[in-house]
């Protein structure tokens, strides 16, 4: 290390200026070369303060440092300068003679004003190195010191300005933020009351210093800490000297060639100025024993097991009669310091107890604040508890009203019973938060009122047009949406009204109840856009139902029997129609009573029979629907576009003409069943030609007899085969069909004819009342065809016809 930061002494402790080590110096360190591209820090403090500790931490030098073994006493002598460590860029550093030191006795401070103004004069940065302890003291903060470096300062160079940097050593618990402004308040004072120049009367002290402070841990009790805390200091003096950088206003500075020539200069002026001087002794011991005094009895204070046990219990919970308590033990504590510090300088005892009282009031500031924050949160669980309650018996307004009034009253109570007498400290902070988390819980309850009032209101609303509005829609005609509108404004008129009765006990102002009752009425708008966008959805469903309603049922709702007599095609034009009216009834939303055209362009396009002779290119260049919007309608109220309705139509019809299809094959059969009977000339030349064979009937009567049996047996086949139902789905299916059910019927009839004539005769009764009981078919129903001539019947069961004649039995 020693090495790379080439450390020499600049100013021996006689004053004399080492102008050949300084040479060597800039060789080693090639400071030469860095042009302007340099920085210059510097350290001055107390003896034995850790100065040297602490730039070897910072920068990575090696100055001789104080062996605490061996006891406290002077360890650098002069001024030492080296090259920091890893900085960029070259930056060089400078410590100082400690200040106070015992070896250069009380009178001997000629050397450390000189070495305090050539620091100031030569450097960028300047480390203030001072105890966290001493500040507020005259002395020990070097505060005589830099009054004079001030003065001399402004008349002897011109405004350079330099970065001070307080480094507060020994940190205590107290906040930094607590402990700069009193250290800035200090400097500013002295700067106020140095004597300047005309010149100078009004310069600010921003003009010449860049006033910055910095706190450190302790480096003998929390090594770790204080050396994170020194790492993070030194990243601030990276890049030191640019824009926004530490070193601030770079005015005047001199190349670093010619560093030597300008630190050799800067000294000699310093020498030859002998008037600089110091506080006098007296107001010096003055300083440093007040200071004691108030040291031991902060001491006291802290230790003081009444106090102990107040800030143990404030933690917890709210104490009554704080206030009290703790003013009776900090004017013992004042008042035992006044006994003790009597004798002393006016002017410094005075200061002192008020820096005592300051350091006081410090230690007890955060357990008022604890006091105030329990009394706030105490007040505000007591003001919900109360709020709810009182939300039973009165209007929300007039209960937030009120119990905002008294609690407020009541934290107000706490505070003067919490109050300290020897400062007067705002709670008006802690009262302006209490008044915000109480409007915020009142906001919030309020919020939740609300809500669930519209929630209540908008079911409400949702339930009373949900079901109807599906219902007009899916009865979808010209008097559809009219009646929809009328719902719509009745039902949103009763739910406003209630809504706004009910809004009444809060007290809202105009616009706000304005906005929920318009919300209520957007809401029942949406529920009926809801079910129409829901409903069209489904429109070829239900396009698909009401033609199948119109066209398969009678104007009774009886299911249509085609007879021939129906005229298929006007009962399909009927049908479309009313589903084409239902399709421009969903195709657009009509909540205004806006007319629109969507009916005359569906029913044009749609079902009217277009032009004899037009060809495909003129439709389509005349198509009415071969657009994405309908005319007067805007695109937010559009359900189904014209370009959809025609595609839904195309699908519509490809889907139902199945259905018109088999009315018009139904209606040909039945037409074909009709007819089924030779024509009536064909009868009577059957008549005319079978006269001979009738004859010849009626002269055998067995003949009659074998006609008679052919006739049943006839009848029966003709019973199990359905060759009548057959005979319905044409000519040729029935002869297939019968043509392989003829040989199993034939053989089914014969069958039972043998078990007819092998069953007893002993039972003759139970068989009549086996052929009197009805028998299924195959499709479930009871089929009985008896004839009164001969005695005889025909019946037909699951397993085929049954025969049985008087000669059988």
């Amino acid at each position: 290390m020693g090495d790379a930061c080439f450390s020499t002494q600049l100013i021996d402790g006689d004053g004399v200026f080492n102008v050949s080590g300084l040479e060597n110096f800039m060789k080693d360190a090639r400071l030469g070369e860095c042009g302007l591209s340099y920085a210059v820090v510097s350290i001055m403090g107390p003896q034995s303060s850790g100065k040297s500790t602490l730039l070897n931490h910072l920068f990575g030098t090696n100055f001789r440092e104080m062996d605490a073994f061996r006891g406290r006493s002077q360890t650098t002598k002069g001024i030492w300068l080296a090259k920091a460590q890893n900085i960029e860029p070259c930056t060089l550093v400078m410590d100082l003679e400690g200040t106070d030191g015992r070896e250069r006795g009380e009178d001997d401070t000629a050397f450390e004003k000189q070495s305090a103004l050539f620091a100031l004069a030569v450097s960028d940065i300047v480390l203030i190195n001072m105890w966290c302890h001493d500040i507020g003291r005259e002395q020990a903060a070097n505060k005589p010191l830099l009054k004079t470096v001030f003065q001399v300062m402004m008349r002897l160079f011109s405004p350079r300005k330099t970065t001070l940097l307080f480094v507060i050593r020994d940190k205590s618990r107290t906040p930094l933020e607590n402990l700069e402004p009193i250290l800035r308040e200090d400097i500013q004072k002295i700067w106020d009351a140095v004597p300047k120049p005309h010149a100078h009367k009004e310069t600010p002290l921003s003009e010449f210093f860049d006033v910055q402070v910095v706190a450190l841990s302790s480096y003998e009790e929390k090594e770790e800490l204080f050396k994170q805390q020194v790492s993070d200091l030194r990243d601030r003096f990276q890049y030191s000297i640019a824009p926004g950088g530490l070193a601030g206003d770079r005015r005047g500075v001199v190349p670093a060639s010619g560093f030597s020539f300008s630190s050799q200069q800067f000294w000699k002026v310093i020498k030859e100025n002998k008037d600089l001087d110091l506080p006098a002794h007296k107001v010096m011991v003055a300083t440093v024993r007040c200071e004691e005094i108030g040291n031991e009895k902060v001491g006291s204070f802290t230790s003081d097991e009444e106090w102990q046990q107040l800030e143990e219990a404030v933690q917890h919970d709210f104490v009554p009669g704080f206030g009290k308590k703790i003013s009776s033990l900090l004017d013992r504590c004042l008042s035992e310091y006044d006994m003790e510090a009597i004798y002393f300088d006016e002017g410094v005892r005075s200061s002192k107890r008020q820096q005592l009282e300051s350091k006081l009031l410090q230690l007890v500031n955060p357990a008022y604040q604890s006091l105030l924050g329990h009394l706030r949160t105490r007040t505000l669980e007591a003001f919900n508890e109360s709020f709810d309650k009182a939300l039973e018996k009165e209007g929300f307004a007039a209960a937030a009203r009120n119990c905002t009034q008294t609690f407020l009253e009541k934290f107000d109570k706490g505070s003067e019973d919490a109050a300290i007498q020897q400062v007067n400290w705002d709670t008006s902070k802690v009262k302006d938060k209490l008044r915000r988390d109480i409007e915020a819980h009142v906001a919030s309850v309020r919020a939740a009122k609300l809500s669930e009032l519209c929630a209540k209101y908008e079911a409400q609303l949702t339930k009373a047009l949900a079901e109807p509005v599906e219902s007009l829609l899916d009865s979808a005609s010209e008097d559809t949406w009219p009646a929809i509108r009328k719902l719509l404004q009745r039902e949103t008129k009763t739910a406003v009204s209630g809504l706004q009765s009910a809004v009444s006990a809060f007290e809202l102002d105009e616009a706000t109840e304005k906005e929920l009752l318009v919300k209520l009425e957007k809401h029942g708008r949406s529920v009926v856009e809801s079910k129409a966008k829901e409903e069209a959805g489904r429109v070829l469903i239900r396009m698909k139902d009401r033609f199948s309603m119109l066209f398969s049922r009678d104007a009774d709702s009886m299911p249509r029997v085609w007879t021939g007599k129906e005229d298929i095609k006007a009962i399909t034009k009927t049908a479309r129609s009313a589903s084409m009216k239902l399709l421009s009834t969903m195709a657009a939303i009509r909540l205004e009573e806006d007319g629109d055209n969507i009916e005359n362009t569906l029913s044009v396009a749609l079902v009217d029979t277009s032009k004899p002779g037009t060809t495909d290119r003129s439709i389509q260049l005349t198509d009415p629907l071969a657009s994405s919007s309908w005319e007067r309608v805007g695109e937010e109220k559009t359900l189904i576009t014209p370009v959809q309705c025609k595609n839904l139509w195309r699908q519509f019809k490809a889907e139902t003409e199945y259905t018109v299809t088999q009315a018009l094959a139904a209606q040909e059969a039945n037409k074909r069943n009709n007819n089924w009977l030779p024509p009536p000339w064909a009868l009577a030349a059957m008549a005319i030609l079978g006269f001979n064979e009738f004859m010849t009937l009626l002269r055998n009567p067995l003949y009659l007899f074998a006609i008679f049996v052919i006739y049943l047996v006839g009848k029966a086949i003709w019973v199990q085969s359905e060759i009548g139902r057959e005979f319905q789905h044409g000519f040729l299916p029935a002869i297939l069909s019968l043509s392989t059910k003829f040989v199993p019927t034939v053989m089914n009839i014969l069958k039972r004819l043998a078990d007819e004539g092998q069953a007893p005769a002993a039972a003759p009764e139970r068989q009549r009342e086996m052929e009197l009981q009805p028998k299924p078919t195959r499709n479930g129903s009871s089929y009985t065809n008896a004839t009164s001539a001969g005695s005889s019947s025909v019946t037909t069961s699951e397993i085929g016809p049954e025969y049985s004649s008087p000669v059988a039995q």
